[in-house]
């Protein structure tokens, strides 16, 4: 029974957690306007937060961004046009899928370069570790043992 009631706190915690932060006064009145500013919002990273889209995150620019989306959206712009005005203000940051260009290709290749470092990190270590050889103890070392152990006669 603790164990249901612990899962259950999890996944409420989590389902909160994921709450969009749009407030009723930011929504559009068209359904599908407002269901093509919900998806823009998620493409779109907050600038603030970092690894929040802006329909999840509650910081000040993030709904100054939802707003913005929207404002575009009524004016009449395409979902690329609004992504593009947005990126024309912030740059490519903004994009949680930022195109592939040369002052993007940091933000593509960084992971696959942090994970190939630290295997080739663990790697080395491993190899350092596998490559020290212990010399078996001499006579004179397994006498001193036994005797600090209490031991009398030798080892073999």
């Amino acid at each position: 029974m603790k164990r249901l009631l612990a899962s259950l706190s999890v996944a409420l915690a989590l389902i909160a957690g994921a709450a969009p932060a749009v407030e009723p006064d930011e929504m559009l009145a068209d359904p599908a306007l407002e269901a093509r500013a919900r998806d823009l919002s998620t493409e779109l990273r907050c600038v603030v937060c970092q690894n929040e889209n802006i329909d999840s995150s509650n910081a000040g620019v993030a709904r100054d961004l939802r707003l913005l989306v929207r404002e575009r959206l009524v004016a009449g712009d395409s979902d690329k046009e609004v992504l593009e005005y947005v990126v024309a203000r912030y740059g490519d940051f903004v994009l949680f899928r930022p195109p592939w260009k040369p002052i993007t290709y940091a933000l593509w290749l960084a992971p696959a370069l942090i994970f190939l470092g630290g295997a080739v990190g663990i790697a080395a270590a491993l190899r350092r570790r596998r490559g020290r050889r212990t010399e078996p103890l001499t006579e004179q070392e397994l006498a001193e043992i036994d005797v600090l152990m209490g031991h009398s006669g030798k080892s073999t």
